[in-house]
């Protein structure tokens, strides 16, 4: 028996919110409702990632969503979805005109080589490199974690570039290319619905072209990464909701001691006022940073502060909400299990919580602890 999710406005934020970006809202939700819902157990259950909804978000906008031009829908950073940031910010000319419009459509499909076997939350340690050769740059390295590898089109492949002392450059790579390899990580827990793969290349060959003109050092990987927490914080909201409305619910139908609802029960009220309560302060934060990023204003501690936040209160919620539902609480039935075992993934993903700690502790202090 499962539950159909419930919004949750307790501050009453909606009246914060623009018609347009309520909009946005609504869609999103929509989409979900109708088209993801009823197909997510199935795909998390047999590792399936739904390859037939990519076109159906291309049409609705959600790639590159806060990006001008080139097919992209231009929203505010409040109304945020998925983006192709790093050819965006980063790319030549050519680069935006070839891929960001059949990027935005789902036409094709990208990744993002950054993290390596052994280089995670270090990832100036890398050891992939390019050397210029004639008219071309050769690439070898391994890449691992990386989200989408085996089925896109297009990687975005940091390396170190032997022609200028090994300083991190960003390079378009094209999947199909002799040497570029990708396989699927198995036997995995959590983000079962999504394929995370590793990516290996020997001796591949790109044209100089592929070079990206602004992805410069590793700050500019960091920018990329800065994009992915923000959307993050606010994702990590909506799994909390989900957990707590599925909780709720539970709570007023489940009956135990004087045939009762336990939504009755002081402990159990508690534990979703404690819910309600972190979504509340998560959703500000979220909101707070989001207005901050849309005036060019979200210093990159600001955007970990939310990471951070947002996602260990996600965790949490998962976990009470998995509590209120006792046994059941483990069963397909419900979603519970499946965003907690993602979220395991998700607050060690793009900066783990450690990490983020460290970055708002060196912004308090002055002092780097890392």
């Amino acid at each position: 028996m499962g539950f159909k999710f419930q919004g949750f406005d307790l501050l009453h934020l909606d009246s914060s919110f623009s018609d347009d970006e309520l909009l946005v809202r609504k869609t999103a939700r929509d989409f979900v409702e109708d088209n993801l819902i009823p197909i997510i157990e199935e795909c998390y259950r047999t590792e399936r990632f739904p390859r037939e909804l990519v076109p159906i978000m291309g049409e609705l906008g959600f790639y590159g969503a806060n990006l001008e031009g080139y097919g992209c829908a231009g929203m505010t950073n409040v109304e945020y979805g998925l983006v192709m940031y790093p050819i965006y910010e980063f790319g030549s000319q050519d680069q935006k005109n070839t891929w960001l419009p059949k990027l935005a459509t789902g036409e094709k499909l990208g990744c993002f080589g950054l993290t390596e076997p052994g280089a995670g939350s270090n990832p100036g340690a890398m050891t992939t490199t390019a050397r210029k050769v004639g008219n071309e740059y050769i690439l070898n390295g391994e890449k691992l974690w990386i989200t989408s590898g085996t089925i896109s089109d297009v990687a975005v492949i940091f390396a170190k570039n032997e022609d200028e002392g090994g300083k991190i450059r960003g390079f378009l790579v094209e999947t199909n290319r002799p040497g570029f390899t990708a396989y699927d990580v198995h036997g995995k827990w959590s983000l079962r619905a999504s394929h995370t793969s590793g990516l290996s290349l020997q001796d591949v060959h790109v044209p100089l072209t592929a070079l990206m003109p602004g992805a410069i050092g590793i700050k500019s990987a960091f920018m990329c990464l800065n994009q992915a927490r923000y959307g993050i914080s606010w994702g990590a909201i909506g799994a909390a909701m989900d957990c707590y409305s599925t909780a709720l619910q539970y709570a007023k139908f489940r009956k135990q001691f004087r045939n009762q609802p336990i939504a009755g029960h002081q402990i159990v009220q508690q534990k979703l006022v404690w819910m309600a309560n972190e979504i509340c302060k998560s959703q500000l934060l979220a909101l707070q940073v989001g207005r901050l990023k849309d005036a060019g204003k979200a210093e990159h501690h600001l955007i970990s502060l939310a990471k951070r936040n947002n996602v260990w209160m996600a965790l949490e919620c998962a976990r009470i909400a998995r509590d209120i539902l006792g046994a059941n609480g483990i069963t397909e039935d419900y979603p519970i299990m499946r965003h907690m075992m993602n979220l395991e993934s998700v607050i060690t993903y793009e900066g783990t919580h450690d990490i983020h700690t460290l970055i708002v502790g060196q912004h308090l202090t002055g002092i780097p602890a890392y």
